[in-house]
């Protein structure tokens, strides 16, 4: 139970999963401090120091027996976290004691650490963001060809279908898969840079031998799962790798709203709208409310994770020379905060892409409501065929459309612009004539075609890549 005197964040709460909060855990943290201090052991024992395989064996062994109170303790007398672990991380293995941490600086786990954390973090956003597509994707193809007013300037435009609206959606997301590939494929672990990345320590310990060192660097980095290190360095990996990886994290954000604010006007419309639960409550004064409390949440969400890419961004300019210590505090909020933002919007989405509700014969209606308007062009040229004057029936039909639109809007009546063309005798059309311009099909281009293309050479290659990521589920708390 937790402790209702203290503060809890609401991304531990109510929005995170418990997944992602394991990944900016003290567990998480302090165990990949011992496994980096573990494969420092056993390289430096490989490239011939004085370590022994009885003292790896040992670290290894108690890779996870932390005993927090003593670390705790430690930390608040020396002021120093890195060396109250190194401490307590001795009590446990006193044959390898000595050799804990041998040659390096406390970057060394710090940083590397902080590597491997948004490295299985952003694979976590990954998969998420997957599930999402996919999800869409199928509701892109079952709507494809269903007509639906499209909007400029929020105003009604010419029409579009549901499904080619959503493969919107789903194209800014793939813009978002590319940039998280990219920062995945590109991270690389900081290594055994030393003090101010010189590796002189190191240096030291292998008398001078430069390829021992550089293999040292490359068996940790291996044993952490990464095929490279920094090729360069100060104390720490260079600061930009945060600025640029929550900059990805925002640009899930920015599409994340996107989405959620189309949805909110769209459930405005009463054309579509979020999932809505059986015993959900839409207002505490209005029952017959359906407030799109998610979509809500997500824009909420969304805004707060692209403000926080400002922190890693002023922090990357900031850093003097080899390094100074004004990233430390920032960086342990604005990077886990970050992700747990981007995870806990990913959460919503995938609740809501699961389920989305279409209304389709309110859809109808709106385009209804204004096909007259769209059909215009094509109802004056059928009276242009039948002999009529171009100009003349073109200033008659603006100033039809002008008397319908004022009795739609002032009057808050129908459209009646078909009636107003019917009884003018310069038109010279049927109703019958007239009313086939009025089938929403024949508005919407190429739509259908457009979400096969899209899905087919884009969607579906990336899903097929990926099979085991896109089925993720997520449970939202509130």
């Amino acid at each position: 139970m937790s402790d209702t005197s203290t503060y809890e964040s609401p991304f531990c709460t109510r929005y995170a999963s418990k997944e992602m909060q394991y990944l900016f855990s003290a567990d998480k943290k302090f165990t990949t401090w011992r496994r980096l201090w573990v494969a420092l052991a056993r390289a430096e024992m490989k490239l011939g120091l004085p370590v022994t395989r009885e003292q790896v064996d040992e670290l290894e062994a108690n890779v996870d027996n932390i005993d927090y109170k003593t670390a705790a303790e430690r930390e608040k007398l020396v002021r120093h976290d890195v060396m109250a672990h190194v401490y307590t991380y001795g009590l446990a293995c006193p044959k390898a004691e000595k050799i804990i941490h041998l040659g390096a600086t406390s970057c060394y786990v710090g940083d590397n650490t902080d590597v491997i954390i948004m490295r299985d973090a952003m694979n976590i956003i990954r998969r998420k963001l997957l599930t999402v597509i996919s999800q869409l994707a199928d509701f892109a193809d079952k709507y494809k060809s269903m007509p639906a007013l499209a909007y400029t300037h929020l105003q009604p435009a010419q029409l579009t279908t549901v499904g080619k609206r959503a493969t919107l959606w789903i194209n800014e997301l793939l813009m978002d898969v590319s940039e998280l590939d990219f920062r995945i494929a590109n991270l690389k672990l900081l290594g055994s840079k030393g003090t101010t990345g010189t590796q002189a320590s190191f240096m030291e310990l292998f008398n001078g031998d430069s390829k021992k060192v550089r293999e040292l660097e490359s068996m940790i980095a291996e044993e952490m799962g990464f095929d490279a290190v920094v090729p360069v360095s100060g104390q720490t990996y260079s600061r930009k790798v945060d600025s640029q990886i929550l900059a990805t994290l925002g640009g899930i954000a920015q599409s994340a709203m996107k989405f959620a604010n189309d949805l909110r006007i769209l459930q405005n419309f009463k054309e579509m709208e979020e999932p809505f639960e059986k015993n959900q409550i839409g207002s505490s004064a209005m029952p017959y409310k359906r407030n799109p409390m998610r979509c809500e949440r997500i824009c909420a969400l969304a805004r707060y994770l692209m403000v926080d890419t400002l922190n890693p961004s002023f922090t990357a300019g900031t850093q003097w020379f080899e390094r100074t210590l004004d990233d430390s505090a920032n960086k342990r909020i604005s990077v886990a905060e970050g992700f747990l933002a981007a995870d806990a919007i990913l959460n919503i989405m995938i609740n809501v892409t699961s389920n989305l509700v279409v209304y389709p014969k309110i859809i109808r209606q709106r385009i209804m409501n204004e096909l007259p308007f769209m059909a215009s062009e094509n109802i004056m040229m059928d009276a242009v065929k039948k002999g009529g004057d171009r100009q003349a029936l073109h200033e008659r039909i603006r100033e039809l459309s002008m008397k319908a639109g004022r009795r739609v809007k002032e009057e808050g009546l129908n459209n009646n612009l078909i009636d107003l063309i019917l009884e003018d005798e310069l038109f010279d059309l049927t109703r019958e004539e007239i009313e086939k311009n009025l089938v929403p099909e024949n508005y919407t281009g190429r739509c259908p075609e457009q979400v096969d293309e899209f899905l087919g050479e884009y969607v579906r290659p990336l899903l097929g890549a990926n099979p085991d990521s896109t089925h993720e589920t997520a449970e939202i708390s509130v």
